[in-house]
């Protein structure tokens, strides 16, 4: 992993990777301050249009309408609806549960991509593959901790999540193959707008000077860290990115005591550290079975 990260364009990738999460970890930071005084619904719609408006504003000039142009609508579709589902549903979290706490679990995301690939697709997985999945899911239910005095319901929640992400990130992972993911980007926005437009007329009320800012802050962190995320994928292997993706749970420990003064208690703490230790695990497996794969290829004649 050290020599995949020496070239300059990888060292670019990991740059934009870290300056996404830190992103993704601000947007819940603020999306959590944002629901203590804003309807939730009313909330999301702000967080989509800002985007999708942001992203068309970027995208449109240089790409005219061919940015539009799709081979598979109904998979865009189910795109969106499956990322503004999972953003409900961590709005809801995000109303109970610590910034951090949530952002650990839900940094499961590739290890039950792991799962979903064997079950839907037969896709073969390593017996170390799914020691590091038990690991990770382990160190969840040390955060949720089930049985304990201080345990809820919506404790959860974050688990919904992080299916729904996992669901949508596998079929991203099959669109991309077909589609530019700038295209998938910006109809995932779009979709997100009109689909919780539908609420916006009964949750809509007035908003101070503070609240549009912090709307305003969403929008943009959101779109923004989607685009670092883009082209960091263009500049180096996601194998390489993936361990650095989990510094986002540092940025959310660092958000939730700036901004809330919550500091995770001892099992919590222990609970992010099994999930990023198996993750970053996951991704050097991944790396290390890209090169063996390589290193079989014969020498061209």
């Amino acid at each position: 992993m050290r020599a995949a990260a020496a070239s300059p364009s990888a060292l670019a990738g990991i740059g934009l990777t870290l300056g996404a999460v830190a992103l993704f970890a601000t947007l819940d930071t603020v999306t959590k301050l944002v629901l203590g005084t804003v309807p939730m619904l009313m909330a999301l719609w702000f967080r989509y249009f800002f985007q999708a408006l942001f992203t068309t504003a970027v995208l449109a000039p240089r790409r005219g309408l061919s940015i539009w142009r799709t081979a598979s609508p109904w998979l865009q579709l189910l795109r969106g609806l499956l990322l503004v589902t999972s953003s409900l549903g961590a709005f809801v979290a995000l109303q109970h549960i610590a910034v951090a706490e949530f952002t650990a679990i839900v940094s499961l995301v590739p290890l039950l991509i792991t799962v979903l690939a064997a079950l839907i697709f037969k896709e073969a997985v390593s017996p170390m593959r799914w020691l590091l999945v038990v690991g990770g899911f382990s160190g969840a239910l040390i955060i949720i901790r089930p049985g304990a005095e201080t345990f809820t319901g919506v404790a959860l929640l974050p688990l919904g999540v992080l299916v729904l992400n996992s669901c949508f990130q596998l079929l991203t992972s099959r669109m991309v193959r077909s589609e530019d993911p700038l295209t998938m980007h910006l109809y995932t926005g779009w979709v997100g707008t009109l689909v919780s437009s539908v609420a916006l007329p009964w949750v809509w009320t007035e908003l101070s000077a503070v609240q549009w800012g912090l709307m305003v802050i969403m929008g943009l962190t959101a779109a923004i860290g989607h685009f670092l995320l883009i082209l960091a994928f263009e500049r180096t292997a996601v194998a390489t990115m993936a361990p650095y993706m989990y510094a986002q749970i540092a940025f959310a420990v660092l958000g939730g005591w700036l901004v809330f003064s919550h500091t995770p208690d001892g099992w919590s703490l222990l609970g992010m550290c099994v999930i990023a230790a198996c993750g970053a695990g996951g991704a050097w497996l991944t790396l290390r079975q890209t090169r063996s794969a390589r290193q079989a290829l014969p020498e061209p004649a």
